[in-house]
């Protein structure tokens, strides 16, 4: 397919500019690094940090375990039941993204996202081969020689390195990291492991190597979601036109205090010119900030020119009032409310958590069956999930109706009120019993029953379902 082309035949595509991000220093660009340094940290080492869990247990601290279907996150063990509290992780994260936007814009884009951190990372060993900015552009203009080989080799191959360890440390948090390293050193891992290693791979050195601000600005969804999160009091990277325009040298009595140095331009990731508004590819990431201090120092001129800064308080300083934020608003308070709900939610739901768990679930087949002396009979399948590392032995009752008759399918036991069961230790145990009612208790086609589960020093735990006889016209 041919691509659109203007009314006199330019393409209106335009085609894509490789960004030269340039080395800055300064307070942004240094928390930065710390907050890379962290991340990559996390990453790489935590399947690597112990837990101990006793015997028979996984020993890693973090571990999501699909096969064995566990998480484990320290102390606390989750099951496939309680996929409640991954979707309250996932909603405290969702809220405190939306906390951070409507206070600071695209913080977290700046700092902690991945593709920002791995793509920190790959350009830092780029500048380190290749040299800085302009280096590394006279490097790309430059003939093939030996020279850019042997540079772009060696970029790529230490590119490729961080891709296989990254792809390796992600399979880690899924399986013990230790031993997997040890069968995928020695040929030993199975094809899901080396599949998913290899995925990994390819996905970090493409995003991180070679597409970098593209993803930020075409693949991510969150550019274009952030502006509902944004308004006028968001602090944000901003360029203080009042000040800085019209730009001139610096020997100019005429002109703002913006020299058009392009050091701003130059240091940041996604190519963007800052001065011309806060635009979509913007990451505030700060580095234009860091780079335009530094040129009004050597000026010997008053730092800030960019700053975070709000609509509004860039208002004000035009009007030569003094800036005003308000964290404290609307928004702010609705999503601090919801985040502090949820983690209440969650925290309480921790505490007043069970190792203990019944389901029931009544048989279909057959609903009821007919016994002698009037007496119907239904059959249950109950499951017994027991999260401790011992049995426990429970007893089992019909609390608003104790003439039921209960019992093990096979152990039938026509005088019996109550059953002992057991649950296997860190696992699931599953009971096929029956439940016997005279028809005369029976005031229509079914009857609620409520199951009480007893023992183990715990608080009782209760279950309703129902009890299915015949329809009588």
């Amino acid at each position: 397919m041919s691509s659109p082309t203007a009314p006199h035949g330019a393409s209106l595509y335009e085609a894509h500019k490789k960004v030269y991000p340039r080395a800055v220093t300064g307070r942004f660009r240094r928390l930065k690094w710390a907050v890379m340094g962290i991340c990559l940290a996390f990453f790489y080492l935590m399947p690597l940090v112990r837990w101990d869990r006793g015997e028979g247990s996984p020993d890693q601290a973090i571990l999501i375990d699909l096969a064995g279907q566990r998480v484990y996150l320290f102390g606390l063990e989750f099951w496939p039941q309680e996929i409640y509290f991954v979707t309250g992780v996932m909603v405290l994260a969702m809220l405190l993204l939306f906390l951070a936007t409507a206070l600071f814009g695209r913080v977290w884009c700046g700092y902690a996202c991945p593709q920002t951190v791995w793509t920190d990372l790959f350009v830092m060993v780029e500048r380190w081969i290749e040299g800085d900015r302009m280096e590394r552009v006279r490097l790309d203009r430059a003939a093939w020689s030996w020279t850019k080989l042997r540079k772009k080799l060696a970029k790529h191959a230490i590119w490729l390195g961080i891709a296989v360890a990254s792809g390796c440390a992600f399979v880690g948090w899924f399986a013990d990291a230790p031993r997997l390293s040890h069968r995928l050193l020695h040929g030993t891992a199975s094809m899901t492991d080396y599949g998913f290693v290899l995925l990994l791979t390819t996905t970090t050195y493409l995003l991180g190597g070679i597409a970098r601000e593209q993803v930020c600005t075409y693949m991510c969804p969150w550019p274009r979601i952030q502006s509902a999160l944004l308004d006028e009091h968001s602090r944000v990277v901003s360029y203080q036109a009042w000040r800085g325009e019209p730009r001139g040298k610096a020997s100019d009595p005429t002109a703002g205090a913006c020299v058009d140095c392009l050091a701003c331009v130059q240091v940041c990731p996604t190519g963007i010119d800052i001065r011309d508004g806060h635009q979509l590819q913007c990451i505030d990431c700060s580095l234009c900030v860091d780079a335009c201090d530094s040129v009004m120092r050597k000026l010997d001129r008053e730092t800030g020119l960019i700053r975070w800064e709000s609509f509004t308080g860039q208002t004000q300083r035009a009007a030569g009032l003094p800036a005003e934020w308000r964290p404290v608003r609307a928004r702010t308070i609705l999503y601090a409310a919801l985040l502090l709900a949820v983690a209440g939610a969650m925290l309480t739901g921790l505490t007043l958590r069970q190792p203990y768990r019944m389901d029931v679930l009544h048989d279909r087949q057959p609903l009821f069956v007919a016994l002698s002396g009037e007496r119907l009979r239904n059959g249950y399948v109950v499951k017994l999930s027991n999260q401790t590392r011992s049995a426990q032995v429970f007893t089992l009752t019909v609390a608003n109706h104790p003439e039921v008759v209960l019992a093990i399918a096979g152990e039938q036991d026509s005088a019996v009120h109550h059953i002992q069961l057991t649950a296997d230790p860190d696992g699931q145990t599953v009971y096929h019993i029956t439940a016997a009612l005279p028809q005369s208790h029976m005031e229509g086609g079914t009857e609620p029953l409520i199951f009480v589960l007893s023992g183990a020093g715990r608080p009782d735990i209760r279950v309703s379902d129902h009890f299915f006889g015949p329809v009588w016209p």
